[in-house]
């Protein structure tokens, strides 16, 4: 049986090394823990930090792309990316109340983000500049997001990993409505393939650093890993992503912007060069070309979307009231 272990004067779980034992057995056994199941401090911790950033990461990106629906070149290139803003909106949503199982509030969570106090994706830092931006962040951001996705499906934690199963099938149609905004333009005249071309050339570097850090560098990614929260690196994913990007770039007869890049038969996988991480910390910590953008962004639409988030409140306790008064009339 899994040990609930103490309970402690505040009501805290006390974490004996049988407690812990017990919970990574459990976690080995592929178990799913749940929001009610005992579990060591940290790995909640873990998870809030995770999944709201994930959940910024996810509000954040509506905004490059929300900048050019209204500048979509056809009225169905409109309409699909109107689909893929709102489906980001509908996956930030699934993510924060996943966050919400393990103790935190929405609020809170919010707050950190306007306040900047919490991360997002660092992708998003960069703009949009082009039509062609927009495939390229569909077919690179989304498929980075991808390729690490598939494996949260398996996550340790219940609530992440089944909010990531619907996730991944969204992604999955956004990756390819990318791709075929490129393709597009690379079967089209020689200046829309030039403007593919300059598109991957700027989101290339920004997707490969979504990954993170160097294993080496990563402060949380081997005890994540322990707990089966992460199922592979950053540095194993970003290869695989490498691996499975480079021929469709060959189909699209673009060239990947690294002149290190080659095939080595040996590990059967690409070399690439490695990333400008003077840039990634950099970003990382606030000072990219869209950060300070963004959260503005973000905190402007807080300010006037507050007479929404009251109505919506006024109503539920309105609802709540009514069916108050109408058990108690039955009664």
């Amino acid at each position: 049986m899994y040990s609930q272990g103490l309970i402690g004067a505040d009501g805290s779980t006390v974490e004996t090394e049988e407690f812990l034992e017990a919970f990574q057995k459990r976690v080995d056994a592929e178990q799913k823990i749940e929001p009610n199941d005992p579990m060591p401090e940290g790995y909640r911790r873990t998870l809030v930090r995770q999944i709201s950033q994930h959940a910024h990461s996810e509000i954040v990106g509506m905004l490059p792309e929300g900048n050019w629906i209204t500048r979509a070149p056809t009225l169905r290139r409109k309409a699909a990316l109107l689909a893929k803003v709102q489906d980001e909106g509908g996956h930030g949503l699934y993510l924060y109340s996943a966050a919400e199982t393990l103790g935190v509030s929405r609020e809170e969570l919010t707050d950190q983000l306007l306040t900047g106090a919490a991360k997002y994706s660092s992708i998003f830092n960069y703009p949009a500049l082009t039509w062609a931006d927009i495939g390229a962040i569909g077919w690179l951001v989304d498929g980075a997001a991808i390729m690490n996705q598939i494996a949260l499906c398996r996550c340790s934690y219940g609530p992440y990993s089944r909010a990531m199963i619907r996730i991944c099938k969204e992604e999955s149609f956004h990756q390819r409505q990318g791709y075929e905004i490129l393709l597009t333009l690379c079967r089209g005249t020689d200046a829309q393939k030039k403007m593919a071309q300059e598109a991957v050339n700027r989101i290339w570097w920004p997707a490969l650093m979504m990954f993170g850090p160097h294993d080496s560098a990563s402060t949380h990614s081997d005890q994540s890993m322990h707990w089966k929260i992460k199922r592979f690196s950053n540095d194993n994913l970003r290869d695989k992503f490498v691996n499975a990007t480079v021929p469709q770039a060959e189909y699209l007869g673009l060239t990947v912007p690294d002149p290190n890049l080659k095939w080595n038969e040996e590990k059967q996988g690409y070399d690439y060069s490695d990333i400008d991480w003077d840039e990634f910390w950099r970003v990382v910590k606030g000072d990219g070309i869209c950060n300070r953008d963004r959260i503005k962004a973000r905190q402007k639409a807080h300010r006037e979307g507050a007479w929404v988030r009251e109505a919506a409140l006024a109503f539920a306790e309105k609802r709540a009231g009514a069916a108050d008064a109408a058990r108690t009339a039955a009664e």
